[in-house]
């Protein structure tokens, strides 16, 4: 689901703007899957981005510029992503016969009955889903919309690091076209099976269940390793910069594991299971076969064992690049790392494929 698609590139690059980082991907389609061409991750400033609000375009764009030129890459065009909070979604019902631009030219006589918004404060975009349920001769469309400025942003920060937007997505269904990378990992690749991919970024925690490879069902709640980092610089006197460094190296006192960290393993569960019970209150079942755990909190060791052993839920980190081929200038293990917090540029890189 894309809010703005422009024109037919050959490449596309993966952008992923997170609270503390600037995550970039180009993948290369083969006949064995995809290759990952370039890969870089650019830290941000400090408050550059709240909670996926861009707060300094200009600082975000500079990241992006360093970015780029680490990775090598000589692509321009580039397909970015806004969170779901920043889009209103619905499904219409429309007729099958109608032809692209004839829903289009529909879509936007009636739009004011399903969007809060005036048509030109917003990006809108739909997308047909399949035949509809409720009516013969109907299909159900997706649309989404959102407002402009959210658009715009990362749209000027990329502008500013060279690049040009042609896709901008919308995070749930970028995860839900990034499951195609990991499905192996599930038995029989998640068919006729509910999944909740949990996705524990620096600020932000985000659930998407897909039932039958397909989303179903989406939240997004303030909650990150950001919390952890806090807390290191609180407990042991360093600043944001240090704490998180040494909380990806190691190197803090014995007392770190007992009375830090496992503290934060077990909100991490707690947290999990909050976004459980509010997916079984919206849905009629209520269970799920499988939880696959993502983001840059999944970094912290054992936390995959100890949300399948409270919750009772299997339980495994997201691997995207398990079955990739990598150019030979890139970190193989630092990828390989990485990969859990790499789902968003994924689903967006392969977007490059549709082109």
């Amino acid at each position: 689901m894309a809010l703005k698609i422009s024109s037919r590139n050959a490449g596309l690059i993966g952008l992923d703007i997170t609270a503390t980082s600037v995550k970039l991907l180009e993948l290369k389609p083969t006949k064995k899957g995809f290759k990952v061409i370039s890969y870089t991750v650019e830290p941000l400033p400090a408050n550059a981005v709240n909670e996926k609000n861009l707060q300094d375009v200009e600082a975000v764009g500079e990241a992006i510029r360093r970015a780029v030129k680490r990775s090598g890459t000589r692509t321009k065009a580039c397909a970015v992503a806004v969170p779901s909070a920043m889009v209103i979604t619905k499904v219409i019902q429309m007729h099958s016969n109608l032809k692209d631009h004839e829903m289009d030219a529909q879509i936007q006589l009636e739009a004011d009955q399903y969007i809060p918004y005036a048509l030109d404060e917003v990006n809108l975009d739909f997308q047909v889903v399949g035949p509809s349920e409720e009516a013969d001769g109907m299909v159900d469309v997706l649309l989404a919309a959102s407002r402009s400025e959210n658009v715009e942003d990362r749209t000027a920060a990329a502008d500013i690091g060279g690049l040009e937007v042609k896709i901008v997505d919308v995070e749930p269904y970028t995860m839900e076209g990034a499951f195609q990378l990991i499905k192996h990992q599930l038995p029989d690749e998640g068919v006729d099976q509910t999944v909740a991919i949990l996705d524990v970024g620096a600020s932000m925690t985000s659930l998407c269940v897909l039932r039958d490879q397909q989303l179903i069902y989406t939240r997004e709640q303030p909650f990150g390793g950001k919390q952890l980092t806090e807390e290191i610089m609180r407990r042991y006197g360093l600043s944001y910069e240090d704490a998180g460094r040494v909380k990806r190296i190691g190197g803090l006192p014995d007392n770190y594991d007992p009375e830090v960290l496992t503290p934060f393993r077990d909100l991490m569960v707690q947290q999990a299971n909050r976004f459980l019970q509010f997916f079984f209150s919206a849905d009629k079942n209520d269970y799920v076969d499988q939880i696959v755990l993502a983001g840059g909190s999944t970094g912290i060791a054992g936390v995959d064992e100890l949300i399948e052993q409270r919750i009772g839920t299997p339980t495994l980190i997201a691997d995207p690049f398990g079955q990739m081929s990598v150019a030979s200038d890139i970190p193989s293990q630092r990828l390989k790392d990485d990969g859990p917090a790499m789902m968003i540029a994924c689903g967006l890189a392969m977007r490059g494929a549709d082109l």
